[in-house]
């Protein structure tokens, strides 16, 4: 991200929306429901909410989502990335740090020469 105002920290950006989840939290006095162990539950089930829109579509239907169902997986993608900016913060985590890190490792797991084209794991790739 090399544009400032798209970064994390950018209006409308990940720290603005850890602020807002924080103030949502807060205002209703939740934080004494939401330890790490309950916010990753609740991650999980709205993780499977999401997968539950493609659950039996095809390949193709799920590349062309319906105006309905494009509605439907934008809130659960919602719930789902508010669940982890919450759960993040409660674990001091970084998450676009996270991710980064994560992206480095999987650079040496699947290096291009080896990994390109091939859905294999990398414990699988020649």
């Amino acid at each position: 991200m090399s544009d400032p105002q798209s970064g994390p920290d950018a209006p409308g950006g990940l720290d603005s929306l850890l602020e807002e989840v924080r103030e949502f939290v807060r205002e209703r006095d939740w934080s004494q429901y939401h330890s790490p162990k309950n916010l990753s539950m609740a991650l999980s089930v709205e993780a499977s909410e999401l997968a539950e829109i493609f659950q039996w579509l095809t390949e193709d239907q799920s590349r062309s989502l319906t105006p309905t169902q494009k509605a439907h997986a934008a809130e659960e993608i919602g719930d789902v990335l508010i669940y982890l900016v919450n759960l993040s913060d409660r674990l001091g985590i970084d998450p676009v740090a996270a991710a980064r890190g994560k992206l480095v490792l999987n650079r040496i797991k699947y290096p291009v020469e080896k990994a390109k084209g091939s859905a294999e794991k990398y414990d699988k790739l020649d």
